[in-house]
């Protein structure tokens, strides 16, 4: 499979990589930007871009801390600033997002979000407001771990719960958790969770996400996140943005609900479709591309 060339915004003091896909013969207005989950990077969209791209203008992009773009340590509300740190945040994401939007694509575009990605893609919709023309949420995170979805009858989890965040605060256990899942084996069992189907799980994708956590700095981005634990909720944003959503979902994902985002769909009146997809898991841009690339496509024709 061949990946577009990488290129390098400078955002900030950080290294943004970024890469596009544009192969139709006619100038098009309609852009799509791509925003991969936790612990991948935008080369997890390899059975969409190319795809996306003969009709639309169809960016990707690293997320700071991720894949080829700079990956600054992770600094918590109690650390003292020190060079080269930042805090790991929704906020910082969703800002990256908008800001690139902004001074790389320069006009009105689509967002499209998978697991966290689409959390992040919900709040620079609402930051970009008339220049987000649609957002698509691919099994979007619903952040169980969140201070705010502790329920007060979860007796147990209300008592462990200081202990947990006192034990991920600590570096040494962090970078501990992180090193025995940045390896192959360990990579290929997550991903025999996440993609119930086993379809494309191969080598190449291995290597895609194994390959940004040998870099040297790669741990920082996984401490700041595990540390999130009041940060937005999708349910939050949905009443904020006047975007039309899309909802794509895996019919077995292991992980982010799929009856939650039915109850989405009721609630919330800019949910304008919920496409399942059957058999597939948390990443059914992946597991089953031709699918999830016919639903977006159906979508933009809906919208534009």
């Amino acid at each position: 499979m061949s990946f577009n060339k990488s290129k390098t915004w400078k955002w900030k003091n950080w290294e943004i990589s970024w890469c596009l896909s544009k192969n139709s013969n006619f100038d098009n207005n309609i852009n799509l930007l791509l925003i991969h989950g936790f612990g991948a990077s935008k080369k997890h969209w390899r059975h969409n871009q190319d795809f996306l791209g003969k009709d639309f203008n169809c960016y990707a992009i690293d997320l700071l801390g991720f894949g080829e773009s700079s990956q600054p340590s992770a600094l918590l509300d109690y650390e003292r600033y020190r060079e080269n740190s930042i805090k790991y945040s929704f906020n910082l994401w969703s800002n990256q997002i908008s800001t690139f939007c902004s001074e790389v694509i320069k006009s009105p575009v689509y967002l499209v979000g998978n697991s966290i990605g689409g959390v992040i893609a919900l709040k620079a919709a609402e930051i970009l407001k008339d220049d987000c023309k649609g957002v698509i949420l691919i099994d979007c995170a619903q952040r169980t771990m969140d201070d705010k979805r502790l329920k007060k009858s979860d007796i147990l989890m209300n008592l462990l719960r200081p202990v947990l965040k006192t034990l991920v605060r600590q570096r040494i256990i962090s970078n501990s958790l992180f090193s025995r899942a940045a390896n192959p084996k360990v990579i290929k069992k997550i991903l025999a969770q996440a993609y119930p189907s086993g379809k494309n799980i191969d080598e190449e994708l291995i290597e895609i996400l194994y390959e940004p956590s040998q870099r040297k700095n790669s741990q920082e981005a996984f401490r700041g996140f595990i540390n999130l634990f009041d940060d937005y909720l999708a349910t939050e944003l949905f009443d904020k943005i006047d975007s039309p959503i899309q909802l794509i979902w895996g019919e077995k994902d292991p992980w982010e609900s799929l009856s939650e985002a039915k109850e989405w769909k009721k609630k919330f009146w800019n949910i304008k479709r919920l496409d399942i997809i059957k058999g597939a898991g948390h990443c059914p841009h992946d597991e089953e591309p031709l699918e999830t690339n016919k639903l977006i496509y159906e979508f933009i024709q809906e919208t534009k």
